[in-house]
């Protein structure tokens, strides 16, 4: 099986990377007034230029920043539209002790739109570090957050006294402009990061929504559509892949549920090139959602947990993908740690080492599965 040279690779990845101590320290410097922005954005810089070396050395193609700019991979971005406004997430205690990260609130209180290119400055920093032979990539949270965290009540009826078609086209532009933004600096391969689709799986956020006056049935073939809607703004030859998250906050998970409910939406009905599917544990579910991937569409397993630090076998590994790939064909998958290991400034609870062992787990399985060198 010959490999593929264009996005997404064999052996990908998510997006995120555990945080350095002194870039962590500089986070706070900045928050207490003790450094300017600008010194702060010189330590990012240096983060950055080594976390690239880390991905480059440990042998991906697919390289990006670490999202080392974010204290959270979808706030940081959607604060930054015209018309939107968030709140900073709650962090609560569980009665075992642990901590779950409360979803932020994302409001529209205004016609969203593009007011200044948000990543495309931190992307022209990326790909001046990367070498050749690797790409560049751009993580961005996904539009359906800023309908599924409040329903229609997060959006103003004021601006949007209906939400088809002004709202959605209102969006999609200001994605669209996003991206076509960042392709005219040069970056071909861009991943919406998206909760809400994984959160529909869920029996339990299936009823808040239903709560919230949305059907959780229609919702899947909405956001679809709604996604859809960026892709025609889509510049060509760029790649857009969208990845699907349970939760990934200090190693916890916030929903559970295999892909049926929102598996034809996704595979069949949105228009993107690339699926990154959790598949870490038994909350995804079984392989047999993928049967509606149609030809031409990928999706990297997200076989390798980024929660905890225990190597996973590569055997075991190599047989999850049989299985999957008895419901596509194995042409169209891919291999990739589940998530990123720091979807937040505080990071998974996972060491280093284990960050680039888990990695070199997935390069040196999908060598061996499909032939890449």
């Amino acid at each position: 099986m010959s490999p593929r040279t264009t996005p997404p690779f064999r052996a990908d990845h998510v997006g995120s990377f555990l945080r350095p101590k002194y870039l962590l320290e500089a986070r706070a410097q900045a928050a207490a007034g003790e450094i300017s922005a600008l010194q702060l954005r010189a330590v990012e810089d240096r983060a950055i230029a080594e976390i690239v070396r880390f991905q480059e050395d440990v042998g991906l193609k697919s390289i990006t920043d670490g999202e080392y700019r974010r204290t959270y991979f979808h706030i940081d971005f959607l604060e930054q539209l015209g018309g939107v406004k968030t709140d900073i997430p709650v962090t609560v205690k569980k009665p075992d002790g642990s901590e779950e990260l409360a979803p932020p609130v994302i409001r529209v209180v205004d016609r969203v739109r593009h007011v200044k290119d948000i990543q495309r400055a931190d992307f022209e920093y990326l790909k001046s570090r990367v070498s050749a032979g690797h790409l560049p990539k751009v993580c961005i949270p996904s539009p359906t957050m800023l309908h599924f965290r409040g329903g229609r009540a997060g959006i103003s009826r004021e601006h949007y006294p209906e939400l088809d078609p002004q709202f959605y086209d209102d969006v999609a532009r200001a994605y669209g402009d996003e991206l076509r933004s960042l392709y005219d600096a040069g970056c071909r391969y861009v991943q919406m990061d998206d909760t809400n689709l994984a959160y529909l799986c869920d029996d339990r956020m299936r009823e808040a929504a239903r709560s919230r006056g949305d059907d959780p049935d229609e919702l899947p073939h909405r956001y679809a559509g709604f996604i859809n809607r960026v892709v025609a703004h889509k510049p060509e030859g760029m790649t857009l892949a969208v990845h699907l998250c349970r939760g990934n906050f200090k190693s916890t998970w916030a929903a559970q549920g295999g892909y049926e409910p929102v598996a034809q939406a996704l595979l069949s009905e949105m228009n993107v090139d690339a699926y990154f599917l959790e598949y870490d544990d038994a909350r995804s579910g079984d392989f047999k959602p993928l049967r509606y991937l149609p030809e031409g569409k990928f999706v990297v397993l997200g076989l390798v947990t980024t929660k905890l630090g225990e190597l996973e076998s590569k055997d075991a590994i190599k047989r999850r993908i049989d299985e999957a790939a008895r419901h596509a064909p194995l042409e169209q998958l891919c291999l990739s740690p589940q998530c990123g290991f720091s979807s937040t400034v505080h990071g998974n609870v996972i060491a280093v080492e284990a960050q680039r062992a888990k990695l070199a787990l997935v390069i040196e399985t999908a060598r061996e599965v499909w032939g890449d060198a």
